[in-house]
């Protein structure tokens, strides 16, 4: 059995990955750190693990844990490495964004590699060191990457692109109150949201003469879990062409799949699946990419590298149903 512990307990993505992780076959739960909620029940803090969880938070941390999960927040995972050691052989996986772009991904004595599956998968199973991407990051970048593998990516492209109010964190904020979000919709960060700069990395990483305009809208949706992604470009080939160059690009992806028909975010939410649709018009090429913001875009991709890291078969802890209603 694989000895987990995770660092920040309390939070949504923390939440999300305590109910993957007490079913995982594979992983053992070793300890929960929580400053804030040391001694307290963990299913009082996440009150749908009553009856499948008997761990309280603690305060202090299991250096010779198999793997650690960072859950801490962004900007926040180096300092705690800075004031905590763990063993040479324990893995850590950081659902954070210290250790996402390439001038990031050496620190201490450890190397951070970019945990995006149908990206990397070889250099995710020799790893040690996990940076986990961000949320739109990934529903993004899986809506462009075979378009990058045939250098395809030539002109500007506009995204537009709604997430659901756990984006913002467990921590109430003046966009994420029921009374201001419920009945609402805004954007924001629009042409700055700092996930572009690891879309672009990776895009360069297939394409490295890519230099086009990342046009990118971020919007606040007035549901609880989930992204919504449209995202428009030129393309000198067929729809059909497109249709199958994206088939053929995640035909030995284990979560993302071409959908032949329009798709709609219930497909997706509380499972590991981001599903694309691919259509052209008026000679722009259209492609829809929906996720589950917490799982996809966060735990259950973090779990995805963990079975990658050790060995186990993708899938393990992640053959997750959605609800059609």
């Amino acid at each position: 059995m694989i000895k987990v512990g995770i660092i920040g307990g309390s939070g949504y993505t923390a939440g999300e990955l305590l109910r993957l992780l007490v079913h995982h076959p594979k992983a053992q739960l070793d300890f929960v750190y929580s400053t804030t909620n040391a001694g307290i029940a963990i299913a009082k803090q996440h009150p749908d693990l009553v009856g499948e969880i008997d761990l309280k938070f603690t305060d202090t941390v299991n250096p010779n844990v198999d793997v650690v999960f960072l859950c801490l927040g962004h900007g926040r995972s180096q300092a705690f490495l800075n004031e905590h050691s763990f063993s040479e052989t324990t893995k850590v996986i950081d659902l954070g964004n210290d250790f996402r772009l390439n001038k990031d991904k050496s620190y201490q004595n450890r190397d951070f590699v970019y945990g995006l599956p149908e990206l990397q998968k070889e250099k995710i199973i020799e790893a040690t060191n996990i940076a986990n991407p961000g949320c739109f990051a990934t529903a993004i970048q899986l809506a462009l990457l075979p378009l990058a593998s045939i250098d395809q990516l030539n002109s500007a492209v506009h995204i537009n692109a709604t997430t659901g109010s756990t984006g913002a964190g467990v921590i109430p904020g003046s966009t994420t109150h029921f009374s201001w979000r419920d009945n609402n919709f805004s954007s924001y960060k629009v042409f700055t949201h700092q996930h572009l700069d690891e879309i672009q990395e990776s895009i360069v990483q297939l394409q490295p003469n890519f230099d086009s305009p990342l046009f990118f809208i971020p919007n606040r949706g007035n549901f609880s879990k989930g992204i919504y992604v449209t995202l428009y470009t030129e393309f000198a080939g067929t729809e059909e062409e497109a249709i199958q160059l994206y088939k053929d690009f995640y035909k030995e992806a284990q979560f993302t799949v071409v959908s032949d028909q329009e798709i709609h975010l219930k497909q997706v939410v509380n499972t590991n699946k981001c599903i694309l649709h691919i259509s052209k018009k008026k000679g722009m090429l259209l492609i829809t990419s929906v996720i589950d913001n917490l799982i996809k875009g966060a735990s259950g991709q973090a779990i995805h590298n963990m079975n990658l890291m050790f060995g186990i078969e993708e899938k393990t802890g992640l053959e997750l149903k959605a609800s059609a209603f």
